[in-house]
């Protein structure tokens, strides 16, 4: 004889079965059975059970067996990093194939709020219709490959930048589709690892968190590294141009200007590169990624350079007409000069 063997989704193996293996006897499986092992299979679930449903195929019988429920523990720093995800503006959502009661079980222990939203729902509503509840839907189940498609585009649609996890073949396209796709690396695909723009070597959520901190301290020592160079080197520009114009004395040669530039500008500006970020760095909101680089900075940058210029310029003055000692006063410029750039990198450490 030959035996097939069935695992799935509690509802849809139900609908398969008309018979039931019980006490060691096969009899016809009721209605009012059914839905006991239904009703089973909710109390499972709001247990944060992952539910499979067991039969098998003999003589033209499907035969239903029994169920298994499994226990995926969350890791234990997942709710820290979930809770780290709400300070720093970042949402979580889960999309995935279990049970809607599963997923709500796991969404409460790890600390996610949301209604929730099964694949068959998403099928009744349109795509305008998605993109208006979305904002409201924190957990998906049930749901197909090409649901997690709709759910990415309605997102993108609302100007939302998404990221999107996965690791099998049927989440290639979701991948692809994501603004950054992550696979996993132990447990994913190939395909999976090809349509992905990262792969996550520990397959650990906590590791991208991670990740997201230390690109905004990177993106910050960007910004500290830019401000500093540019209002350092403003103030210099202004100085040798206002002299030029009024036909004085250069107040820096080009050897000091020379010395400046490779010695007090590029030792601090790589000291800011390798701050080790603020504290508050994960209650930032994200950044606009249209944002200019210098946003913000515009203000520092003309101000500071206009205070260091007219400081050195009224020293180089003060002391070229008092003493008429060109190379002391040049000497008291560039001294002045340095105090600044010293104050400036301090100031741009924040």
């Amino acid at each position: 004889k030959e035996i097939s063997y069935i695992k799935g989704a509690p509802e849809k193996i139900l609908e398969l079965c008309n018979f039931i293996h019980i006490n060691n006897t096969i009899r016809r499986l009721t209605k009012e059975e059914k839905l006991k092992i239904l009703k089973e299979n909710e109390r499972m679930t709001s247990n944060a059970l992952r539910v499979l449903a067991m039969a098998y195929q003999e003589d033209k019988k499907t035969v239903f067996i029994g169920l298994q429920g499994m226990m995926d523990l969350p890791r234990k720093e997942i709710k820290n990093a979930i809770a780290l995800c709400k300070t720093a503006g970042i949402r979580v959502i889960i999309v995935t194939g279990d049970n809607k009661n599963t997923a709500l079980a796991i969404a409460k222990q790890i600390g996610i709020k949301g209604n929730a939203l099964e694949g068959s729902d998403l099928e009744k509503i349109t795509d305008e219709e998605l993109k208006t509840i979305i904002k409201k839907i924190s957990i998906y189940s049930r749901v197909d490959p090409e649901h997690k498609v709709r759910i990415l585009k309605a997102l993108q649609e609302n100007n939302e930048i998404v990221a999107m996890t996965g690791d099998g073949i049927n989440d290639a396209p979701a991948l692809k589709q994501a603004d950054v796709g992550i696979a996993m690396s132990t447990k994913g695909t190939d395909i999976a690892r090809e349509a992905s723009d990262m792969v996550l070597l520990d397959d650990n959520f906590n590791s991208i968190v991670q990740a997201i901190k230390e690109g905004r301290i990177i993106y910050d020592n960007i910004k500290k590294f830019l401000k500093f160079m540019f209002s350092v080197n403003f103030h210099e520009i202004l100085l040798i141009l206002f002299a030029i114009l009024l036909k004085l004395p250069l107040p820096l040669l080009p050897l000091q200007i020379l010395w400046i530039n490779l010695i007090t500008d590029s030792f601090p500006a790589i000291a800011l590169s390798k701050e080790p970020g603020e504290k508050n760095i994960m209650q930032h909101p994200p950044k606009n990624p249209k944002e200019n680089l210098l946003q913000n900075t515009y203000f520092y940058i003309i101000l500071g350079g206009l205070l260091a210029f007219l400081t050195t310029l009224i020293i180089f003055l003060w002391e070229f007409k008092t003493s008429g000692n060109i190379e002391k006063a040049r000497t008291l410029t560039l001294t002045t000069g340095i105090l600044f750039q010293m104050f400036f990198v301090f100031s741009c450490k924040s």
